[in-house]
């Protein structure tokens, strides 16, 4: 057993040794060992312990040589990744050098592209610079805008010399009263007359101020064409200052506009959009400041609200209110209460421009006299009254509300589109009872009947009467060529007399006194060209008309005549008095008096356009003159009391620009302008007969020269 166990572990070990030098290399051969003498032969436990030592030295020089070659395996591993770290780092650093080479190649491109650049960028700088430079210069000898405390400042305006010549005198200076051109046969229409002014030029002032809301702003508008009580042309020419427009606005980045203070009216046509600006708006391009019959316009005060998109814009104003009320009244018509001058203590103007004393016999009275004989004699002594009538510089009326405006304004890319509508108030008060016949002879009785002359009151007390009124209208201007524009613009409906150039009347009155409207209609077409950048030649035709409105009707509409003077008597046992136009010794025996005795009241003309007013005068060839007490324009002792039909006007006329750049606008220009006021017929000249109607031709010339502010 001992002996298979020995050989086991021989061949063991002799694997293993094999194995380490297959593994470590090849030892060194072990020395070999000289036999000088046989030792006595070992024995089996000697042997084996012999071998143990052995295995145990060749086990512990393996384990040396396998630790040893452990740390140089190590070494070697180590070596090897250090090589290869060196070798990665050594290729990144050949990448990154190459990438480096390639970026250098890349820079130096731009490098050069940049060094061109810069050289065409310092060309253009320099260049730059030198526009700014200049234009800062500029900005400083002549700018645009000013600035106060954040507050851009724009001013604007002009300086004008112009003159207006008239075949036909109306007195209005530069401005055309087209409702006061003289009708044919007037006292002014045989005279001409002409004027020169300086008192359309007209200052401008823009404040804007930006929020980061949006923007703040207000607007000043001034000329001279006011009238004050004192200003005339005797010596100094001196006029007031005249509020034009003057507004405040508020207007969001999202263009809700909310406006406030004097502004031309919604119903005026814009040029684009909705805009408060007089710039903006689309005024005629007369030099006369009434400018053409059929614009529709007014000027006043207004709160409005717009809202702009891109090509719509909405806008609804309420407006500052005037009735303007034009009435033939019959005697027995009712009195009502309208309006009145301004009070004294007040700001609206309570001067009158003149009065006329109208004295009427109201009744005659009975005076007993002793003639030269010694006997008594009845005579007829009148009775008189004055009533002054007086022309107020201004009637004001007594307003409801505002007038109420709303419009739609288009401007889809090819023109400029408008439709909007009017409402407005009025109020008076009635009283049925109160007349002019009453006022006149109320209390007295007739000589000869014994009754009452002037009507009893026909309802007690007064009540108020109210009208809603209004219309509408639209508007367009389109460009036909480059340099050639069109345009047209309506308005109709009741009560819109001041919204037409005319300023035609907006109501009148019926027969039991109360409001009646009139039909109002204002109608413009225009066109413009403009051959040169400097020179616009346009022209217009338009018109404004008020509807009859005639209240008068046989036993509707009376008035009493004067009174006549009646001698009257009743006899012994009569009912009635008898009457005689003399005093007969009979009847003054029977205590006869003399006394007013009237006549059967007469149909009146009543209402606006009356077939019943008193043309007699208009379109005669009598001569104007001085008649009697007055000058009623017409001699001898005629009359025109037609009231305004229709005016119209064809007018037109150009604007050359001089010089228009840097250092402001210089403009000179003529207008010729043919207009036509027509009147409606009256009572006819003869029974049966036709309508005596009215009529009053105007040529005019203005010129005008002015500079504007740049």
């Amino acid at each position: 057993m001992k002996f298979k166990f020995n050989a086991v572990a021989a061949a063991i070990l002799a694997a293993s040794l094999v194995g380490s030098n297959a593994y470590a290399g090849d030892p060194p051969a072990p020395p070999k060992k000289h036999v000088t003498k046989k030792p006595p032969k070992p024995t089996v436990e000697d042997q084996i312990q012999a071998l143990r030592q052995e295995f145990q030295g060749q086990i512990d020089g393996l384990k040396g040589d396998l630790a040893a070659k452990d740390q140089q395996l190590r070494q070697a591993q180590q070596t090897a990744t250090d090589a290869q770290a060196a070798a990665a780092k050594a290729e990144a650093d050949a990448t990154a050098q190459q990438q480096a080479t390639t970026d250098n190649a890349a820079a130096v491109s731009t490098l050069q592209t940049t060094v061109t650049d810069l050289k065409d960028n310092a060309v253009s700088l320099a260049t730059t610079v030198s526009d700014e430079t200049a234009s800062i210069k500029k900005s400083i000898a002549n700018p645009t805008t000013l600035h106060y405390k954040g507050i851009a400042l724009t001013p604007g305006g002009f300086a004008a010399g112009e003159t207006v010549y008239r075949t036909k005198a109306t007195g209005g200076d530069i401005p055309t009263a087209f409702n006061a051109i003289p009708y044919e046969h007037a006292d002014a229409y045989s005279l001409s007359e002409f004027y020169g002014s300086a008192r359309q030029s007209r200052v401008t002032l823009m404040a804007e101020g930006k929020t980061n809301w949006g923007t703040l702003r207000g607007y000043y508008e001034a000329d001279w064409l006011g009238t004050g009580i004192s200003s005339n042309n005797n010596q100094s020419n001196s006029y007031v200052l005249r509020q034009r427009v003057i507004w405040a606005q508020a207007e969001t980045n999202n263009h809700w506009a909310f406006t406030g203070g004097q502004l031309w009216s919604l119903a005026t046509e814009d040029k684009k959009g909705i805009s408060n600006l007089s710039g903006d708006i689309m005024t005629p391009q007369t030099i006369d400041p009434n400018y053409v019959t059929g614009f529709v316009w007014t000027r006043q005060y207004g709160f409005r609200v717009t809202k702009t998109f891109d090509k719509v814009a909405f806008g609804v104003a309420a407006e500052n209110p005037q009735i303007l009320y034009t009435a033939s009244l019959a005697g027995n018509t009712p009195y009502a209460v309208i309006g009145s001058a301004g009070n004294n203590g007040g700001n609206y103007n309570a001067a009158i421009s003149a009065c006329t004393p109208a004295t009427s016999i109201v009744n005659y009275t009975d005076q007993a006299e002793t003639n030269s004989t010694g006997g008594t004699e009845h005579v007829a002594v009148p009775v008189y009254k004055t009533v002054n009538g007086c022309a107020n510089i201004a009637n004001l009326s007594f307003n409801q509300a505002p007038d109420i405006i709303a419009k739609v304004a288009i401007d889809p890319g090819w023109g400029h589109y408008e439709i909007f509508g009017i409402g407005r108030f009025a109020h008076e008060t009635v009283y049925p009872g109160e007349t002019t016949d009453r006022n006149l002879y109320g209390a007295l009785t007739d000589v000869a009947t014994g009754l009452a002359v002037a009507p009893a009151l026909t309802v007690a007390g007064s009540f108020e009467d109210n009208i809603v009124v209004g219309g509408g209208g639209a508007s367009f201007r389109v460009p036909i060529t480059k340099a050639l524009t069109v345009g047209a613009k309506g308005m109709y409906g009741t009560g819109l007399g001041r919204y037409g150039d005319s300023t035609l009347a907006d109501l009148t009155t019926a027969s039991w006194g109360g409001f009646s409207p009139i039909h109002n209609a204002s109608g413009l077409f225009t066109i413009e060209a403009n051959p040169t950048p400097r020179l616009l030649i346009w022209a217009d035709y338009g018109g404004d008309y008020a509807s009859r409105d005639d209240w008068g009707a046989a036993g509707v509409t009376t008035t009493l005549g004067g009174p006549s003077a009646d001698f009257c008597y009743t006899p012994t046992g009569a009912t009635k008095p008898t009457c005689a136009t003399s005093a007969s010794a009979a009847a003054i025996a029977a205590g006869g008096k003399w006394g007013g005795h009237w006549g059967a009241p007469s149909t009146a003309p009543v209402g606006y356009g009356s077939y019943l007013l008193n043309n007699s005068a208009c379109n005669t060839t009598s001569n104007p003159g001085y008649n009697g007490g007055a000058s009623t324009g017409y001699a001898p002792g005629g009359s025109c009391g037609a009231q305004v039909r229709n005016v119209q006007e064809i007018t037109g006329g150009y604007w050359y620009d001089i010089y228009r750049g840097d250092r402001g606008r210089l403009r000179q220009s003529i207008q010729y302008g043919y207009a036509v006021r027509e009147g409606w017929s009256g009572a006819a000249a003869t029974a049966g007969g036709p309508g005596i109607g009215a009529k009053g031709i105007d040529n005019m010339f203005w010129t005008s020269f002015r500079y504007y502010l740049p």
